[in-house]
């Protein structure tokens, strides 16, 4: 028969046994919670390290994307710079605060609630320090803000306002990674001691660039067009990519609809008779850039995979993002050479990768000339460009086709510019337009957008656009001010960035 006393002994051990466990459940609860605050940190400190200040938005969008493809180079640097630290600090911290054992040590005598209250602050802690370094407080600020840019300003593109003219002429368009105005000589209006693109310039002082200046210059990337795939959505719709708006889906940002409610280059160009590719050396689900495309009517996606099935490269090619630049245009040569030969006008859109951050690949064709490798492989590209350019010219289309050039966006080689670029330099993505049909006084000394070189783009076409604007661009060719000259650059930045709900409605649901 069991005692009294013994029924207590054995209550007391359940007692003690239950306590123990409730201490191990919220003991590892607390770790977790701060060990993944110490990730948000470390990766806080990573990403403005290496990407700059390009916005929440950009994190945000980056997060809700398919990241297929994603460059290993970049998943190593993070493995590294961030998840490896905040394993080992992460570790130390757990383990001082939970589990070590030691008399002498008063703080490690108090009690667990004392900890676990420990544990929080510093979970809070490293909460508001991550907040603070990519300014998720001061985006939160300016999205509880509500604009009426979209109302009062956004022109709906249609055929009804936009007339082509007889003879169609055919469209290349060549997003350049991360280019810049930046690495031209500072005499020519760059920030470096020596031209790094030489080629690029020559072919802006040749054909027509917009500038901010009275040299050769470019245009501002405001929020939501500073990171690629929102770079090349600000440039053929004339509206920003906001990355927020993707936590009204139930899925990555994208895969199911990519701004189904916007009309587009593509669109534009489709319901007008254009046969379309989108040509890129990467993985082209990387960032839903398919979707896009080929939501918005782009006929054919070539990437990587597709190379590899067109022999173009082996079946295990993969460098850097995929396939480098010379590569891409070989695919480029072939493509538009087998879509030219058809009866419709055509239209191909090229995104080169080599020039990505960090510090670029330096391809079999690049040349040890500079002291960095990021101006080694900036060099490359601007006369690979060239040497593009070049065999267009000897097309017997060439005349009947408008090439545009353009940075996708400004470099987020941060490290580079920190050595390189003086603080105080105001960076301007490029942009070159060939074979333009349309012609104007006002190339200098503007104030505008990538937003804006979605209708410019049409006019230099021979498009005429009723009233110049198209989305939130305007038509550089005319003599009209852009939303950011008329506004003011920040006030109109500012609104890129607030909420609206005619975005998400419009754009993202498509009604």
């Amino acid at each position: 028969m069991v005692t009294t006393k013994e029924n207590t002994v054995e209550n007391l051990k359940e007692k003690s046994r239950s306590f123990i466990n409730r201490r191990i459940v919220l003991g590892t609860l607390y770790s977790l919670l701060m060990i993944f605050a110490l990730l948000l940190f470390f990766s806080a400190l990573w990403y403005i390290r290496n990407y700059g200040n390009t916005g929440f938005d950009s994190v945000m969008f980056t997060l809700l994307s398919n990241m297929g493809g994603v460059n290993s180079d970049l998943l190593k640097s993070f493995f590294t710079e961030s998840v490896l630290p905040t394993a080992l600090c992460g570790g130390v911290l757990v383990f001082v605060i939970f589990l070590l054992r030691l008399k002498w040590n008063w703080f490690l005598k108090i009690k667990f609630w004392h900890k676990a209250v420990i544990s929080l602050l510093l979970t809070l802690v490293f909460f508001m320090l991550a907040g603070t370094k990519v300014n998720v407080f001061g985006y939160i600020q300016k999205i509880m803000l509500k604009t009426t840019i979209y109302e009062d300003f956004f022109v709906e593109p249609s055929n009804e306002i936009i007339t082509f003219p007889n003879q169609k002429r055919n469209l290349i368009y060549i997003f350049l990674e991360s280019m810049e105005t930046t690495y031209m000589s500072k005499a020519e209006g760059g920030a470096l001691s020596e031209n790094i693109i030489p080629e690029l310039t020559k072919l802006a002082e040749e054909n027509i660039n917009f500038s901010d200046n009275d040299k050769i210059g470019g245009f501002l990337t405001p929020s939501g067009t500073g990171w690629t795939v929102a770079g090349m959505v600000a440039q053929t719709s004339g509206v920003p990519l906001k990355g927020s708006a993707g936590v009204l889906e139930n899925n990555e940002y994208g895969k199911d609809g990519f701004l189904p409610g916007a009309v587009t280059l593509s669109d534009i160009l489709h319901q007008n008779g254009y046969k379309q590719a989108l040509i890129v050396g990467s993985e082209a689900t990387y960032a839903n850039r398919d979707v896009y495309f080929s939501q918005h009517k782009t006929d054919n996606v070539y990437d990587l995979l597709t190379a590899r099935k067109d022999n173009l490269v082996k079946d295990d090619y993969y460098v850097w993002w995929g396939m480098e630049d010379e590569y891409i245009f070989k695919y480029a040569k072939d493509k538009i050479t087998e879509i030219s030969k058809g009866d419709e006008p055509f239209a191909v859109t090229l995104l080169t990768v080599d020039t990505h951050f960090p510090d670029g690949y330096v391809c079999d064709l690049c040349k040890d000339k500079f002291k960095e490798q990021y101006e080694n492989v900036i060099a490359c590209a601007s006369h690979q460009l060239d040497g593009f350019i070049d065999w267009l010219k000897k097309q017997s289309f060439y005349e009947n086709t408008t090439i545009v050039i353009s940075g996708d966006h400004l470099s987020m080689d941060n490290q580079y510019m920190k050595r390189n670029v003086a603080d105080d330099y105001g960076r301007r993505a490029y942009n070159c337009f060939i074979n333009s049909v349309a012609n104007s006084e006002n190339y200098k000394n503007r104030t505008f957008t990538s937003l804006d070189m979605f209708p410019t783009t049409l006019a230099a076409m021979g498009c005429e656009i009723e009233g110049d604007r198209l989305g939130l661009g305007t038509n550089l060719f005319s003599g009209k001010a852009t939303l950011a000259e008329e506004m003011g650059y920040d006030v109109f930045e500012h609104n890129l960035l607030f909420s609206s709900s005619f975005y998400i409605k419009k754009f993202m649901i498509g009604n």
